[in-house]
């Protein structure tokens, strides 16, 4: 008798689903971005630009929101935009398709129209390990943007953030694990990865690999100054007082907690 080998969990997933899942709340993110909108403009945002799209969720979140929401995604990796396109664009209704479009493109040599909002999250533009060519991103973004326009990145850091770790997190279904693989303190580049493990303890081993430079608040804000931004706020996220975490609620702020872990959002607007 053939014994059929059981296929592995590990074997059979898919990593862009496992990203969405246990990295990206793309529902709070758009949340935070019209509240924040809403509150520092007098008028509607209609087009979002999201740089670093990967599969284009976040996208899609804004044009599922309104009749008027317009969005533009950015990504160099065919593959994961293909993903994007059949997994993502596919669920929305005609209308909403229409008004949503992916470009196979570097974000330093986008030509896409002027948007009002520019999206560069999970840490995406930390893929640009040098000064020269953050700065190159930033002022190309503020020519992207309308004249009124708002660039929104997220940033982390903390005591912890150059320390070599992993963490895990238990989602539902499989575990996420968070791998700090290595980083120079000399140049502040770090190589990451994300692995993911399942209750059959098969485990996808560097679903995703990042080298990237932990940039600190302090140079992004003055990189983003000298592209020409003219209001760069740091938004921080309260404490819940019964848990001791994060609430969620992020406010601008010029003084932020000493932990070992943080993330925070930037809000540079062009005027």
């Amino acid at each position: 008798m053939v014994q059929v080998r059981k296929q592995k969990i590990a074997d059979q997933a898919d990593r862009h689903h496992l990203y969405q899942e246990s990295v990206q709340d793309t529902e709070a993110e758009i949340d935070f971005v019209e509240d924040t909108w809403r509150e520092l403009r007098n008028r509607p945002a209609e087009l979002l630009r999201e740089d670093f799209c990967g599969t284009a969720n976040t996208a899609c979140e804004w044009v599922r929101r309104d009749q008027y929401h317009y969005a533009i995604g950015i990504d160099l990796d065919a593959e994961v935009l293909e993903w994007g396109r059949l997994n993502n664009l596919e669920q929305l209704d005609d209308e909403q398709y229409a008004r949503i479009e992916l470009l196979q493109d570097n974000v330093l040599d986008t030509q896409a129209d002027l948007a009002d909002i520019i999206l560069a999250m999970n840490f995406s533009y930390f893929l640009f390990l040098d000064r020269a060519d953050l700065l190159e991103y930033f002022q190309g973004v503020h020519v992207g943007l309308v004249e009124d326009g708002i660039l929104f990145l997220d940033a982390y850091g903390g005591y912890d953030a150059p320390k070599e770790l992993q963490e895990e997190r238990e989602c539902d279904g499989f575990t996420y694990i968070w791998d700090q693989d290595s980083f120079n303190p000399i140049d502040s580049l770090m190589t990451c990865h994300i692995h993911f493990e399942f209750p059959d303890k098969s485990r996808m081993e560097k679903a995703f690999s990042y080298h990237w430079r932990l940039w600190t608040l302090p140079e992004i804000c003055e990189l983003l100054a000298e592209a020409g931004f003219d209001k760069i706020t740091v938004y921080w996220e309260g404490t819940d007082k019964k848990t001791g975490e994060g609430d969620g609620v992020y406010k601008p702020a010029r003084v932020g907690d000493a932990d070992p872990g943080w993330v925070c959002y930037i809000v540079a607007e062009k005027w």
